[in-house]
């Protein structure tokens, strides 16, 4: 989901909360993993806006928005593409890579994941691979949606 000045909201937790309200989901480049967000990249300097999830009073709260730990087993989620960068110095491409892997280890296999080699936090490094990320993601929402 995006609003009209294309930022992007946190498409884990419309995945893991509020799925059965979409046909498709894009989560690109997402934080993911509240539990060790802190410990990857920028994650550190994250903690005054988020919490520190090593307190356990604040990872109480972090915990009930934590997509990764949100998953359930077997859930009716819709079909979702998680698309991240190698070489994002902010949100670590391991967010996207485990999320899939919790995804498939629950029972959940419509799930798709694309990694860009080079780009940034922006999930590509110029115009041409920026259409291609685009050309990919209205390709699935296209592929799925008009099912």
């Amino acid at each position: 989901i995006r609003d009209r000045y294309q930022r992007r909201v946190h498409g884990g937790n419309m995945l893991v909360s509020y799925g059965n309200n979409f046909g498709a989901i894009v989560c690109q480049v997402p934080l993911l993993d509240m539990r060790r967000y802190h410990t990857l990249l920028a994650g550190a300097s994250w903690m005054e806006e988020y919490g520190d999830p090593d307190n356990e009073e604040e990872w109480k709260h972090l915990r009930m928005y934590s997509p990764y730990h949100l998953v359930k087993e077997n859930a009716n989620y819709p079909p979702v593409l998680f698309t991240t960068s190698t070489k994002d110095d902010r949100v670590h491409p391991g967010h996207a890579r485990k999320m899939v892997h919790r995804l498939l280890d629950a029972g959940y296999g419509n799930v798709h994941y694309y990694e860009n080699i080079e780009g940034g936090h922006g999930g590509a490094a110029d115009n041409q691979q920026r259409a291609f990320m685009l050309t990919l993601e209205f390709s699935f929402l296209w592929a799925t949606l008009s099912k």
